[in-house]
């Protein structure tokens, strides 16, 4: 780990193409995978790739290789002075950038890449902008929209997950170039710690609902709770996972308690299950008899496309942005209204908890994306975008 300072680069020469890719933290999320996939492709094509993270490492959930360089943004003051420094803030990472022989910046969701596109201006150096999400959806606070404005413009790519997220830059004058690259699935999984095995947490016999996630609202887990509560008398061998959830606050409390104030019984409280964050997936994937995305928004839904990948029956929203590039209703997957009500999503998982044919057949279609959304393919689309802006 190195902290940025002024004068890191007195006496460094680079000798290969130097790229940086800028990112809040490196804690569990889709994001934070794919920024590391990023970089160990660009390593691994000869580039010396530094990462930079706003938080330190007592915020990560994935490894960093040792292979790629760590770097980690000085501490913010205070937020009663955060915006009097900010300035001064910017200007250290453009010291630093024009130091760096740095051949490309890429920047990782709306903060960074708004930093990181401020700080790069008129020093002559490639910049990726990257959203992770349908910008529309997530809320941004006032001074973030105007600096969002000034920025983005000046980028030289927004490299998005989807043509709907790219349209709604270009039309709102955001971006000025566009590329869409799909996130990549690697088969088999990876697996780290923890490892979390999911027969602790089921009873034998007992079929399991999953879902995959750390933000409760975004996920719809709120939603999702109440769906299965309609119907789980109906189902009494069927239990719920939320994996993924941690003690953070919603509406001031913890959010998993949230999530069980919702069901009122104790006994349906007993069959829905919080493992918390794990690194095996790929074990909670094959222990699935069903998988549910239950989002308000996405970008391209990583967990979406593993349990396929894993042979899992999905249902998922056709929420903004994802899905629908993932799933065909009734062919890989059964997609539902972005719009449909709580009653509607227990309709839906009641049609699939009670045809396990049905489940099958899903199942075996949706594993097709392990090829169309296979490391390699996207890895070569990958390397052929950075090559058109930096021959």
């Amino acid at each position: 780990m190195t902290l940025l300072s002024s004068s890191m680069f007195a006496t460094e020469v680079a000798k290969a193409p130097r790229a940086l890719l800028f990112i809040d933290s490196l804690k569990a999320g889709g994001a934070e995978r794919i920024t590391l996939r990023w970089a160990e492709w660009l390593q691994s094509a000869g580039w010396d790739v530094v990462l930079l993270t706003s938080k330190n490492i007592d915020h990560d959930f994935y490894p960093c290789p040792t292979e790629i360089q760590r770097w980690i943004e000085p501490p913010a003051p205070s937020k009663r002075l955060r915006w009097l420094v900010w300035p001064k803030r910017i200007l250290t990472l453009r010291r630093l950038l024009s130091k760096g022989h740095f051949s490309l910046l890429i920047g990782v969701t709306t903060i960074p890449a708004i930093k990181l596109t401020l700080a790069a201006q008129g020093i002559g150096i490639p910049v990726i902008v990257s959203e992770r999400n349908y910008p529309p959806a997530r809320h941004l606070s006032i001074p973030w929209r105007i600096l969002r404005r000034i920025a983005y413009p000046r980028s030289t790519l927004h490299l998005v997950q989807t043509e709907r997220i790219a349209r709604w830059l270009r039309r709102h004058h955001l971006a000025v170039r566009t590329a869409c690259l799909s996130n990549p699935v690697s088969w088999p999984l990876p697996c780290h710690d923890p490892v979390v095995d999911p027969n602790h947490w089921l009873a034998p016999g007992s079929k399991l609902l999953l879902a995959v996630g750390t933000k409760l609202y975004q996920k719809g887990f709120d939603r999702l709770v109440e769906s299965f509560a309609l119907i789980a008398d109906r189902f009494p061998s069927w239990n719920l996972a939320i994996v993924g959830l941690d003690s953070h606050l919603y509406h001031g409390i913890n959010q998993i308690d949230y999530l069980r104030s919702l069901v009122g019984n104790p006994a349906l409280q007993s069959r829905i299950q919080f493992p918390g964050k794990i690194g095996n997936p790929s074990d909670w994937y094959k222990k699935a008899d069903l998988f549910i995305l239950s989002s308000r928004y996405e970008g391209y839904p990583n967990v979406l496309l593993e349990a396929m990948a894993s042979g899992c029956s999905c249902i998922a929203y056709d929420c903004p942005t994802g899905p629908s590039e993932l799933m065909e209703h009734g062919s890989n997957g059964w997609l539902i209204p972005a719009e449909s009500t709580v009653s509607e999503l227990a309709s839906s998982m009641s049609v699939l908890m009670s045809d396990h044919q049905l489940r099958e057949r899903l199942g075996m279609a949706a594993m097709a994306v392990r090829d169309h959304n296979s490391a390699e393919r996207i890895e070569s689309q990958f390397h052929r975008i950075v090559a058109s802006i930096c021959p």
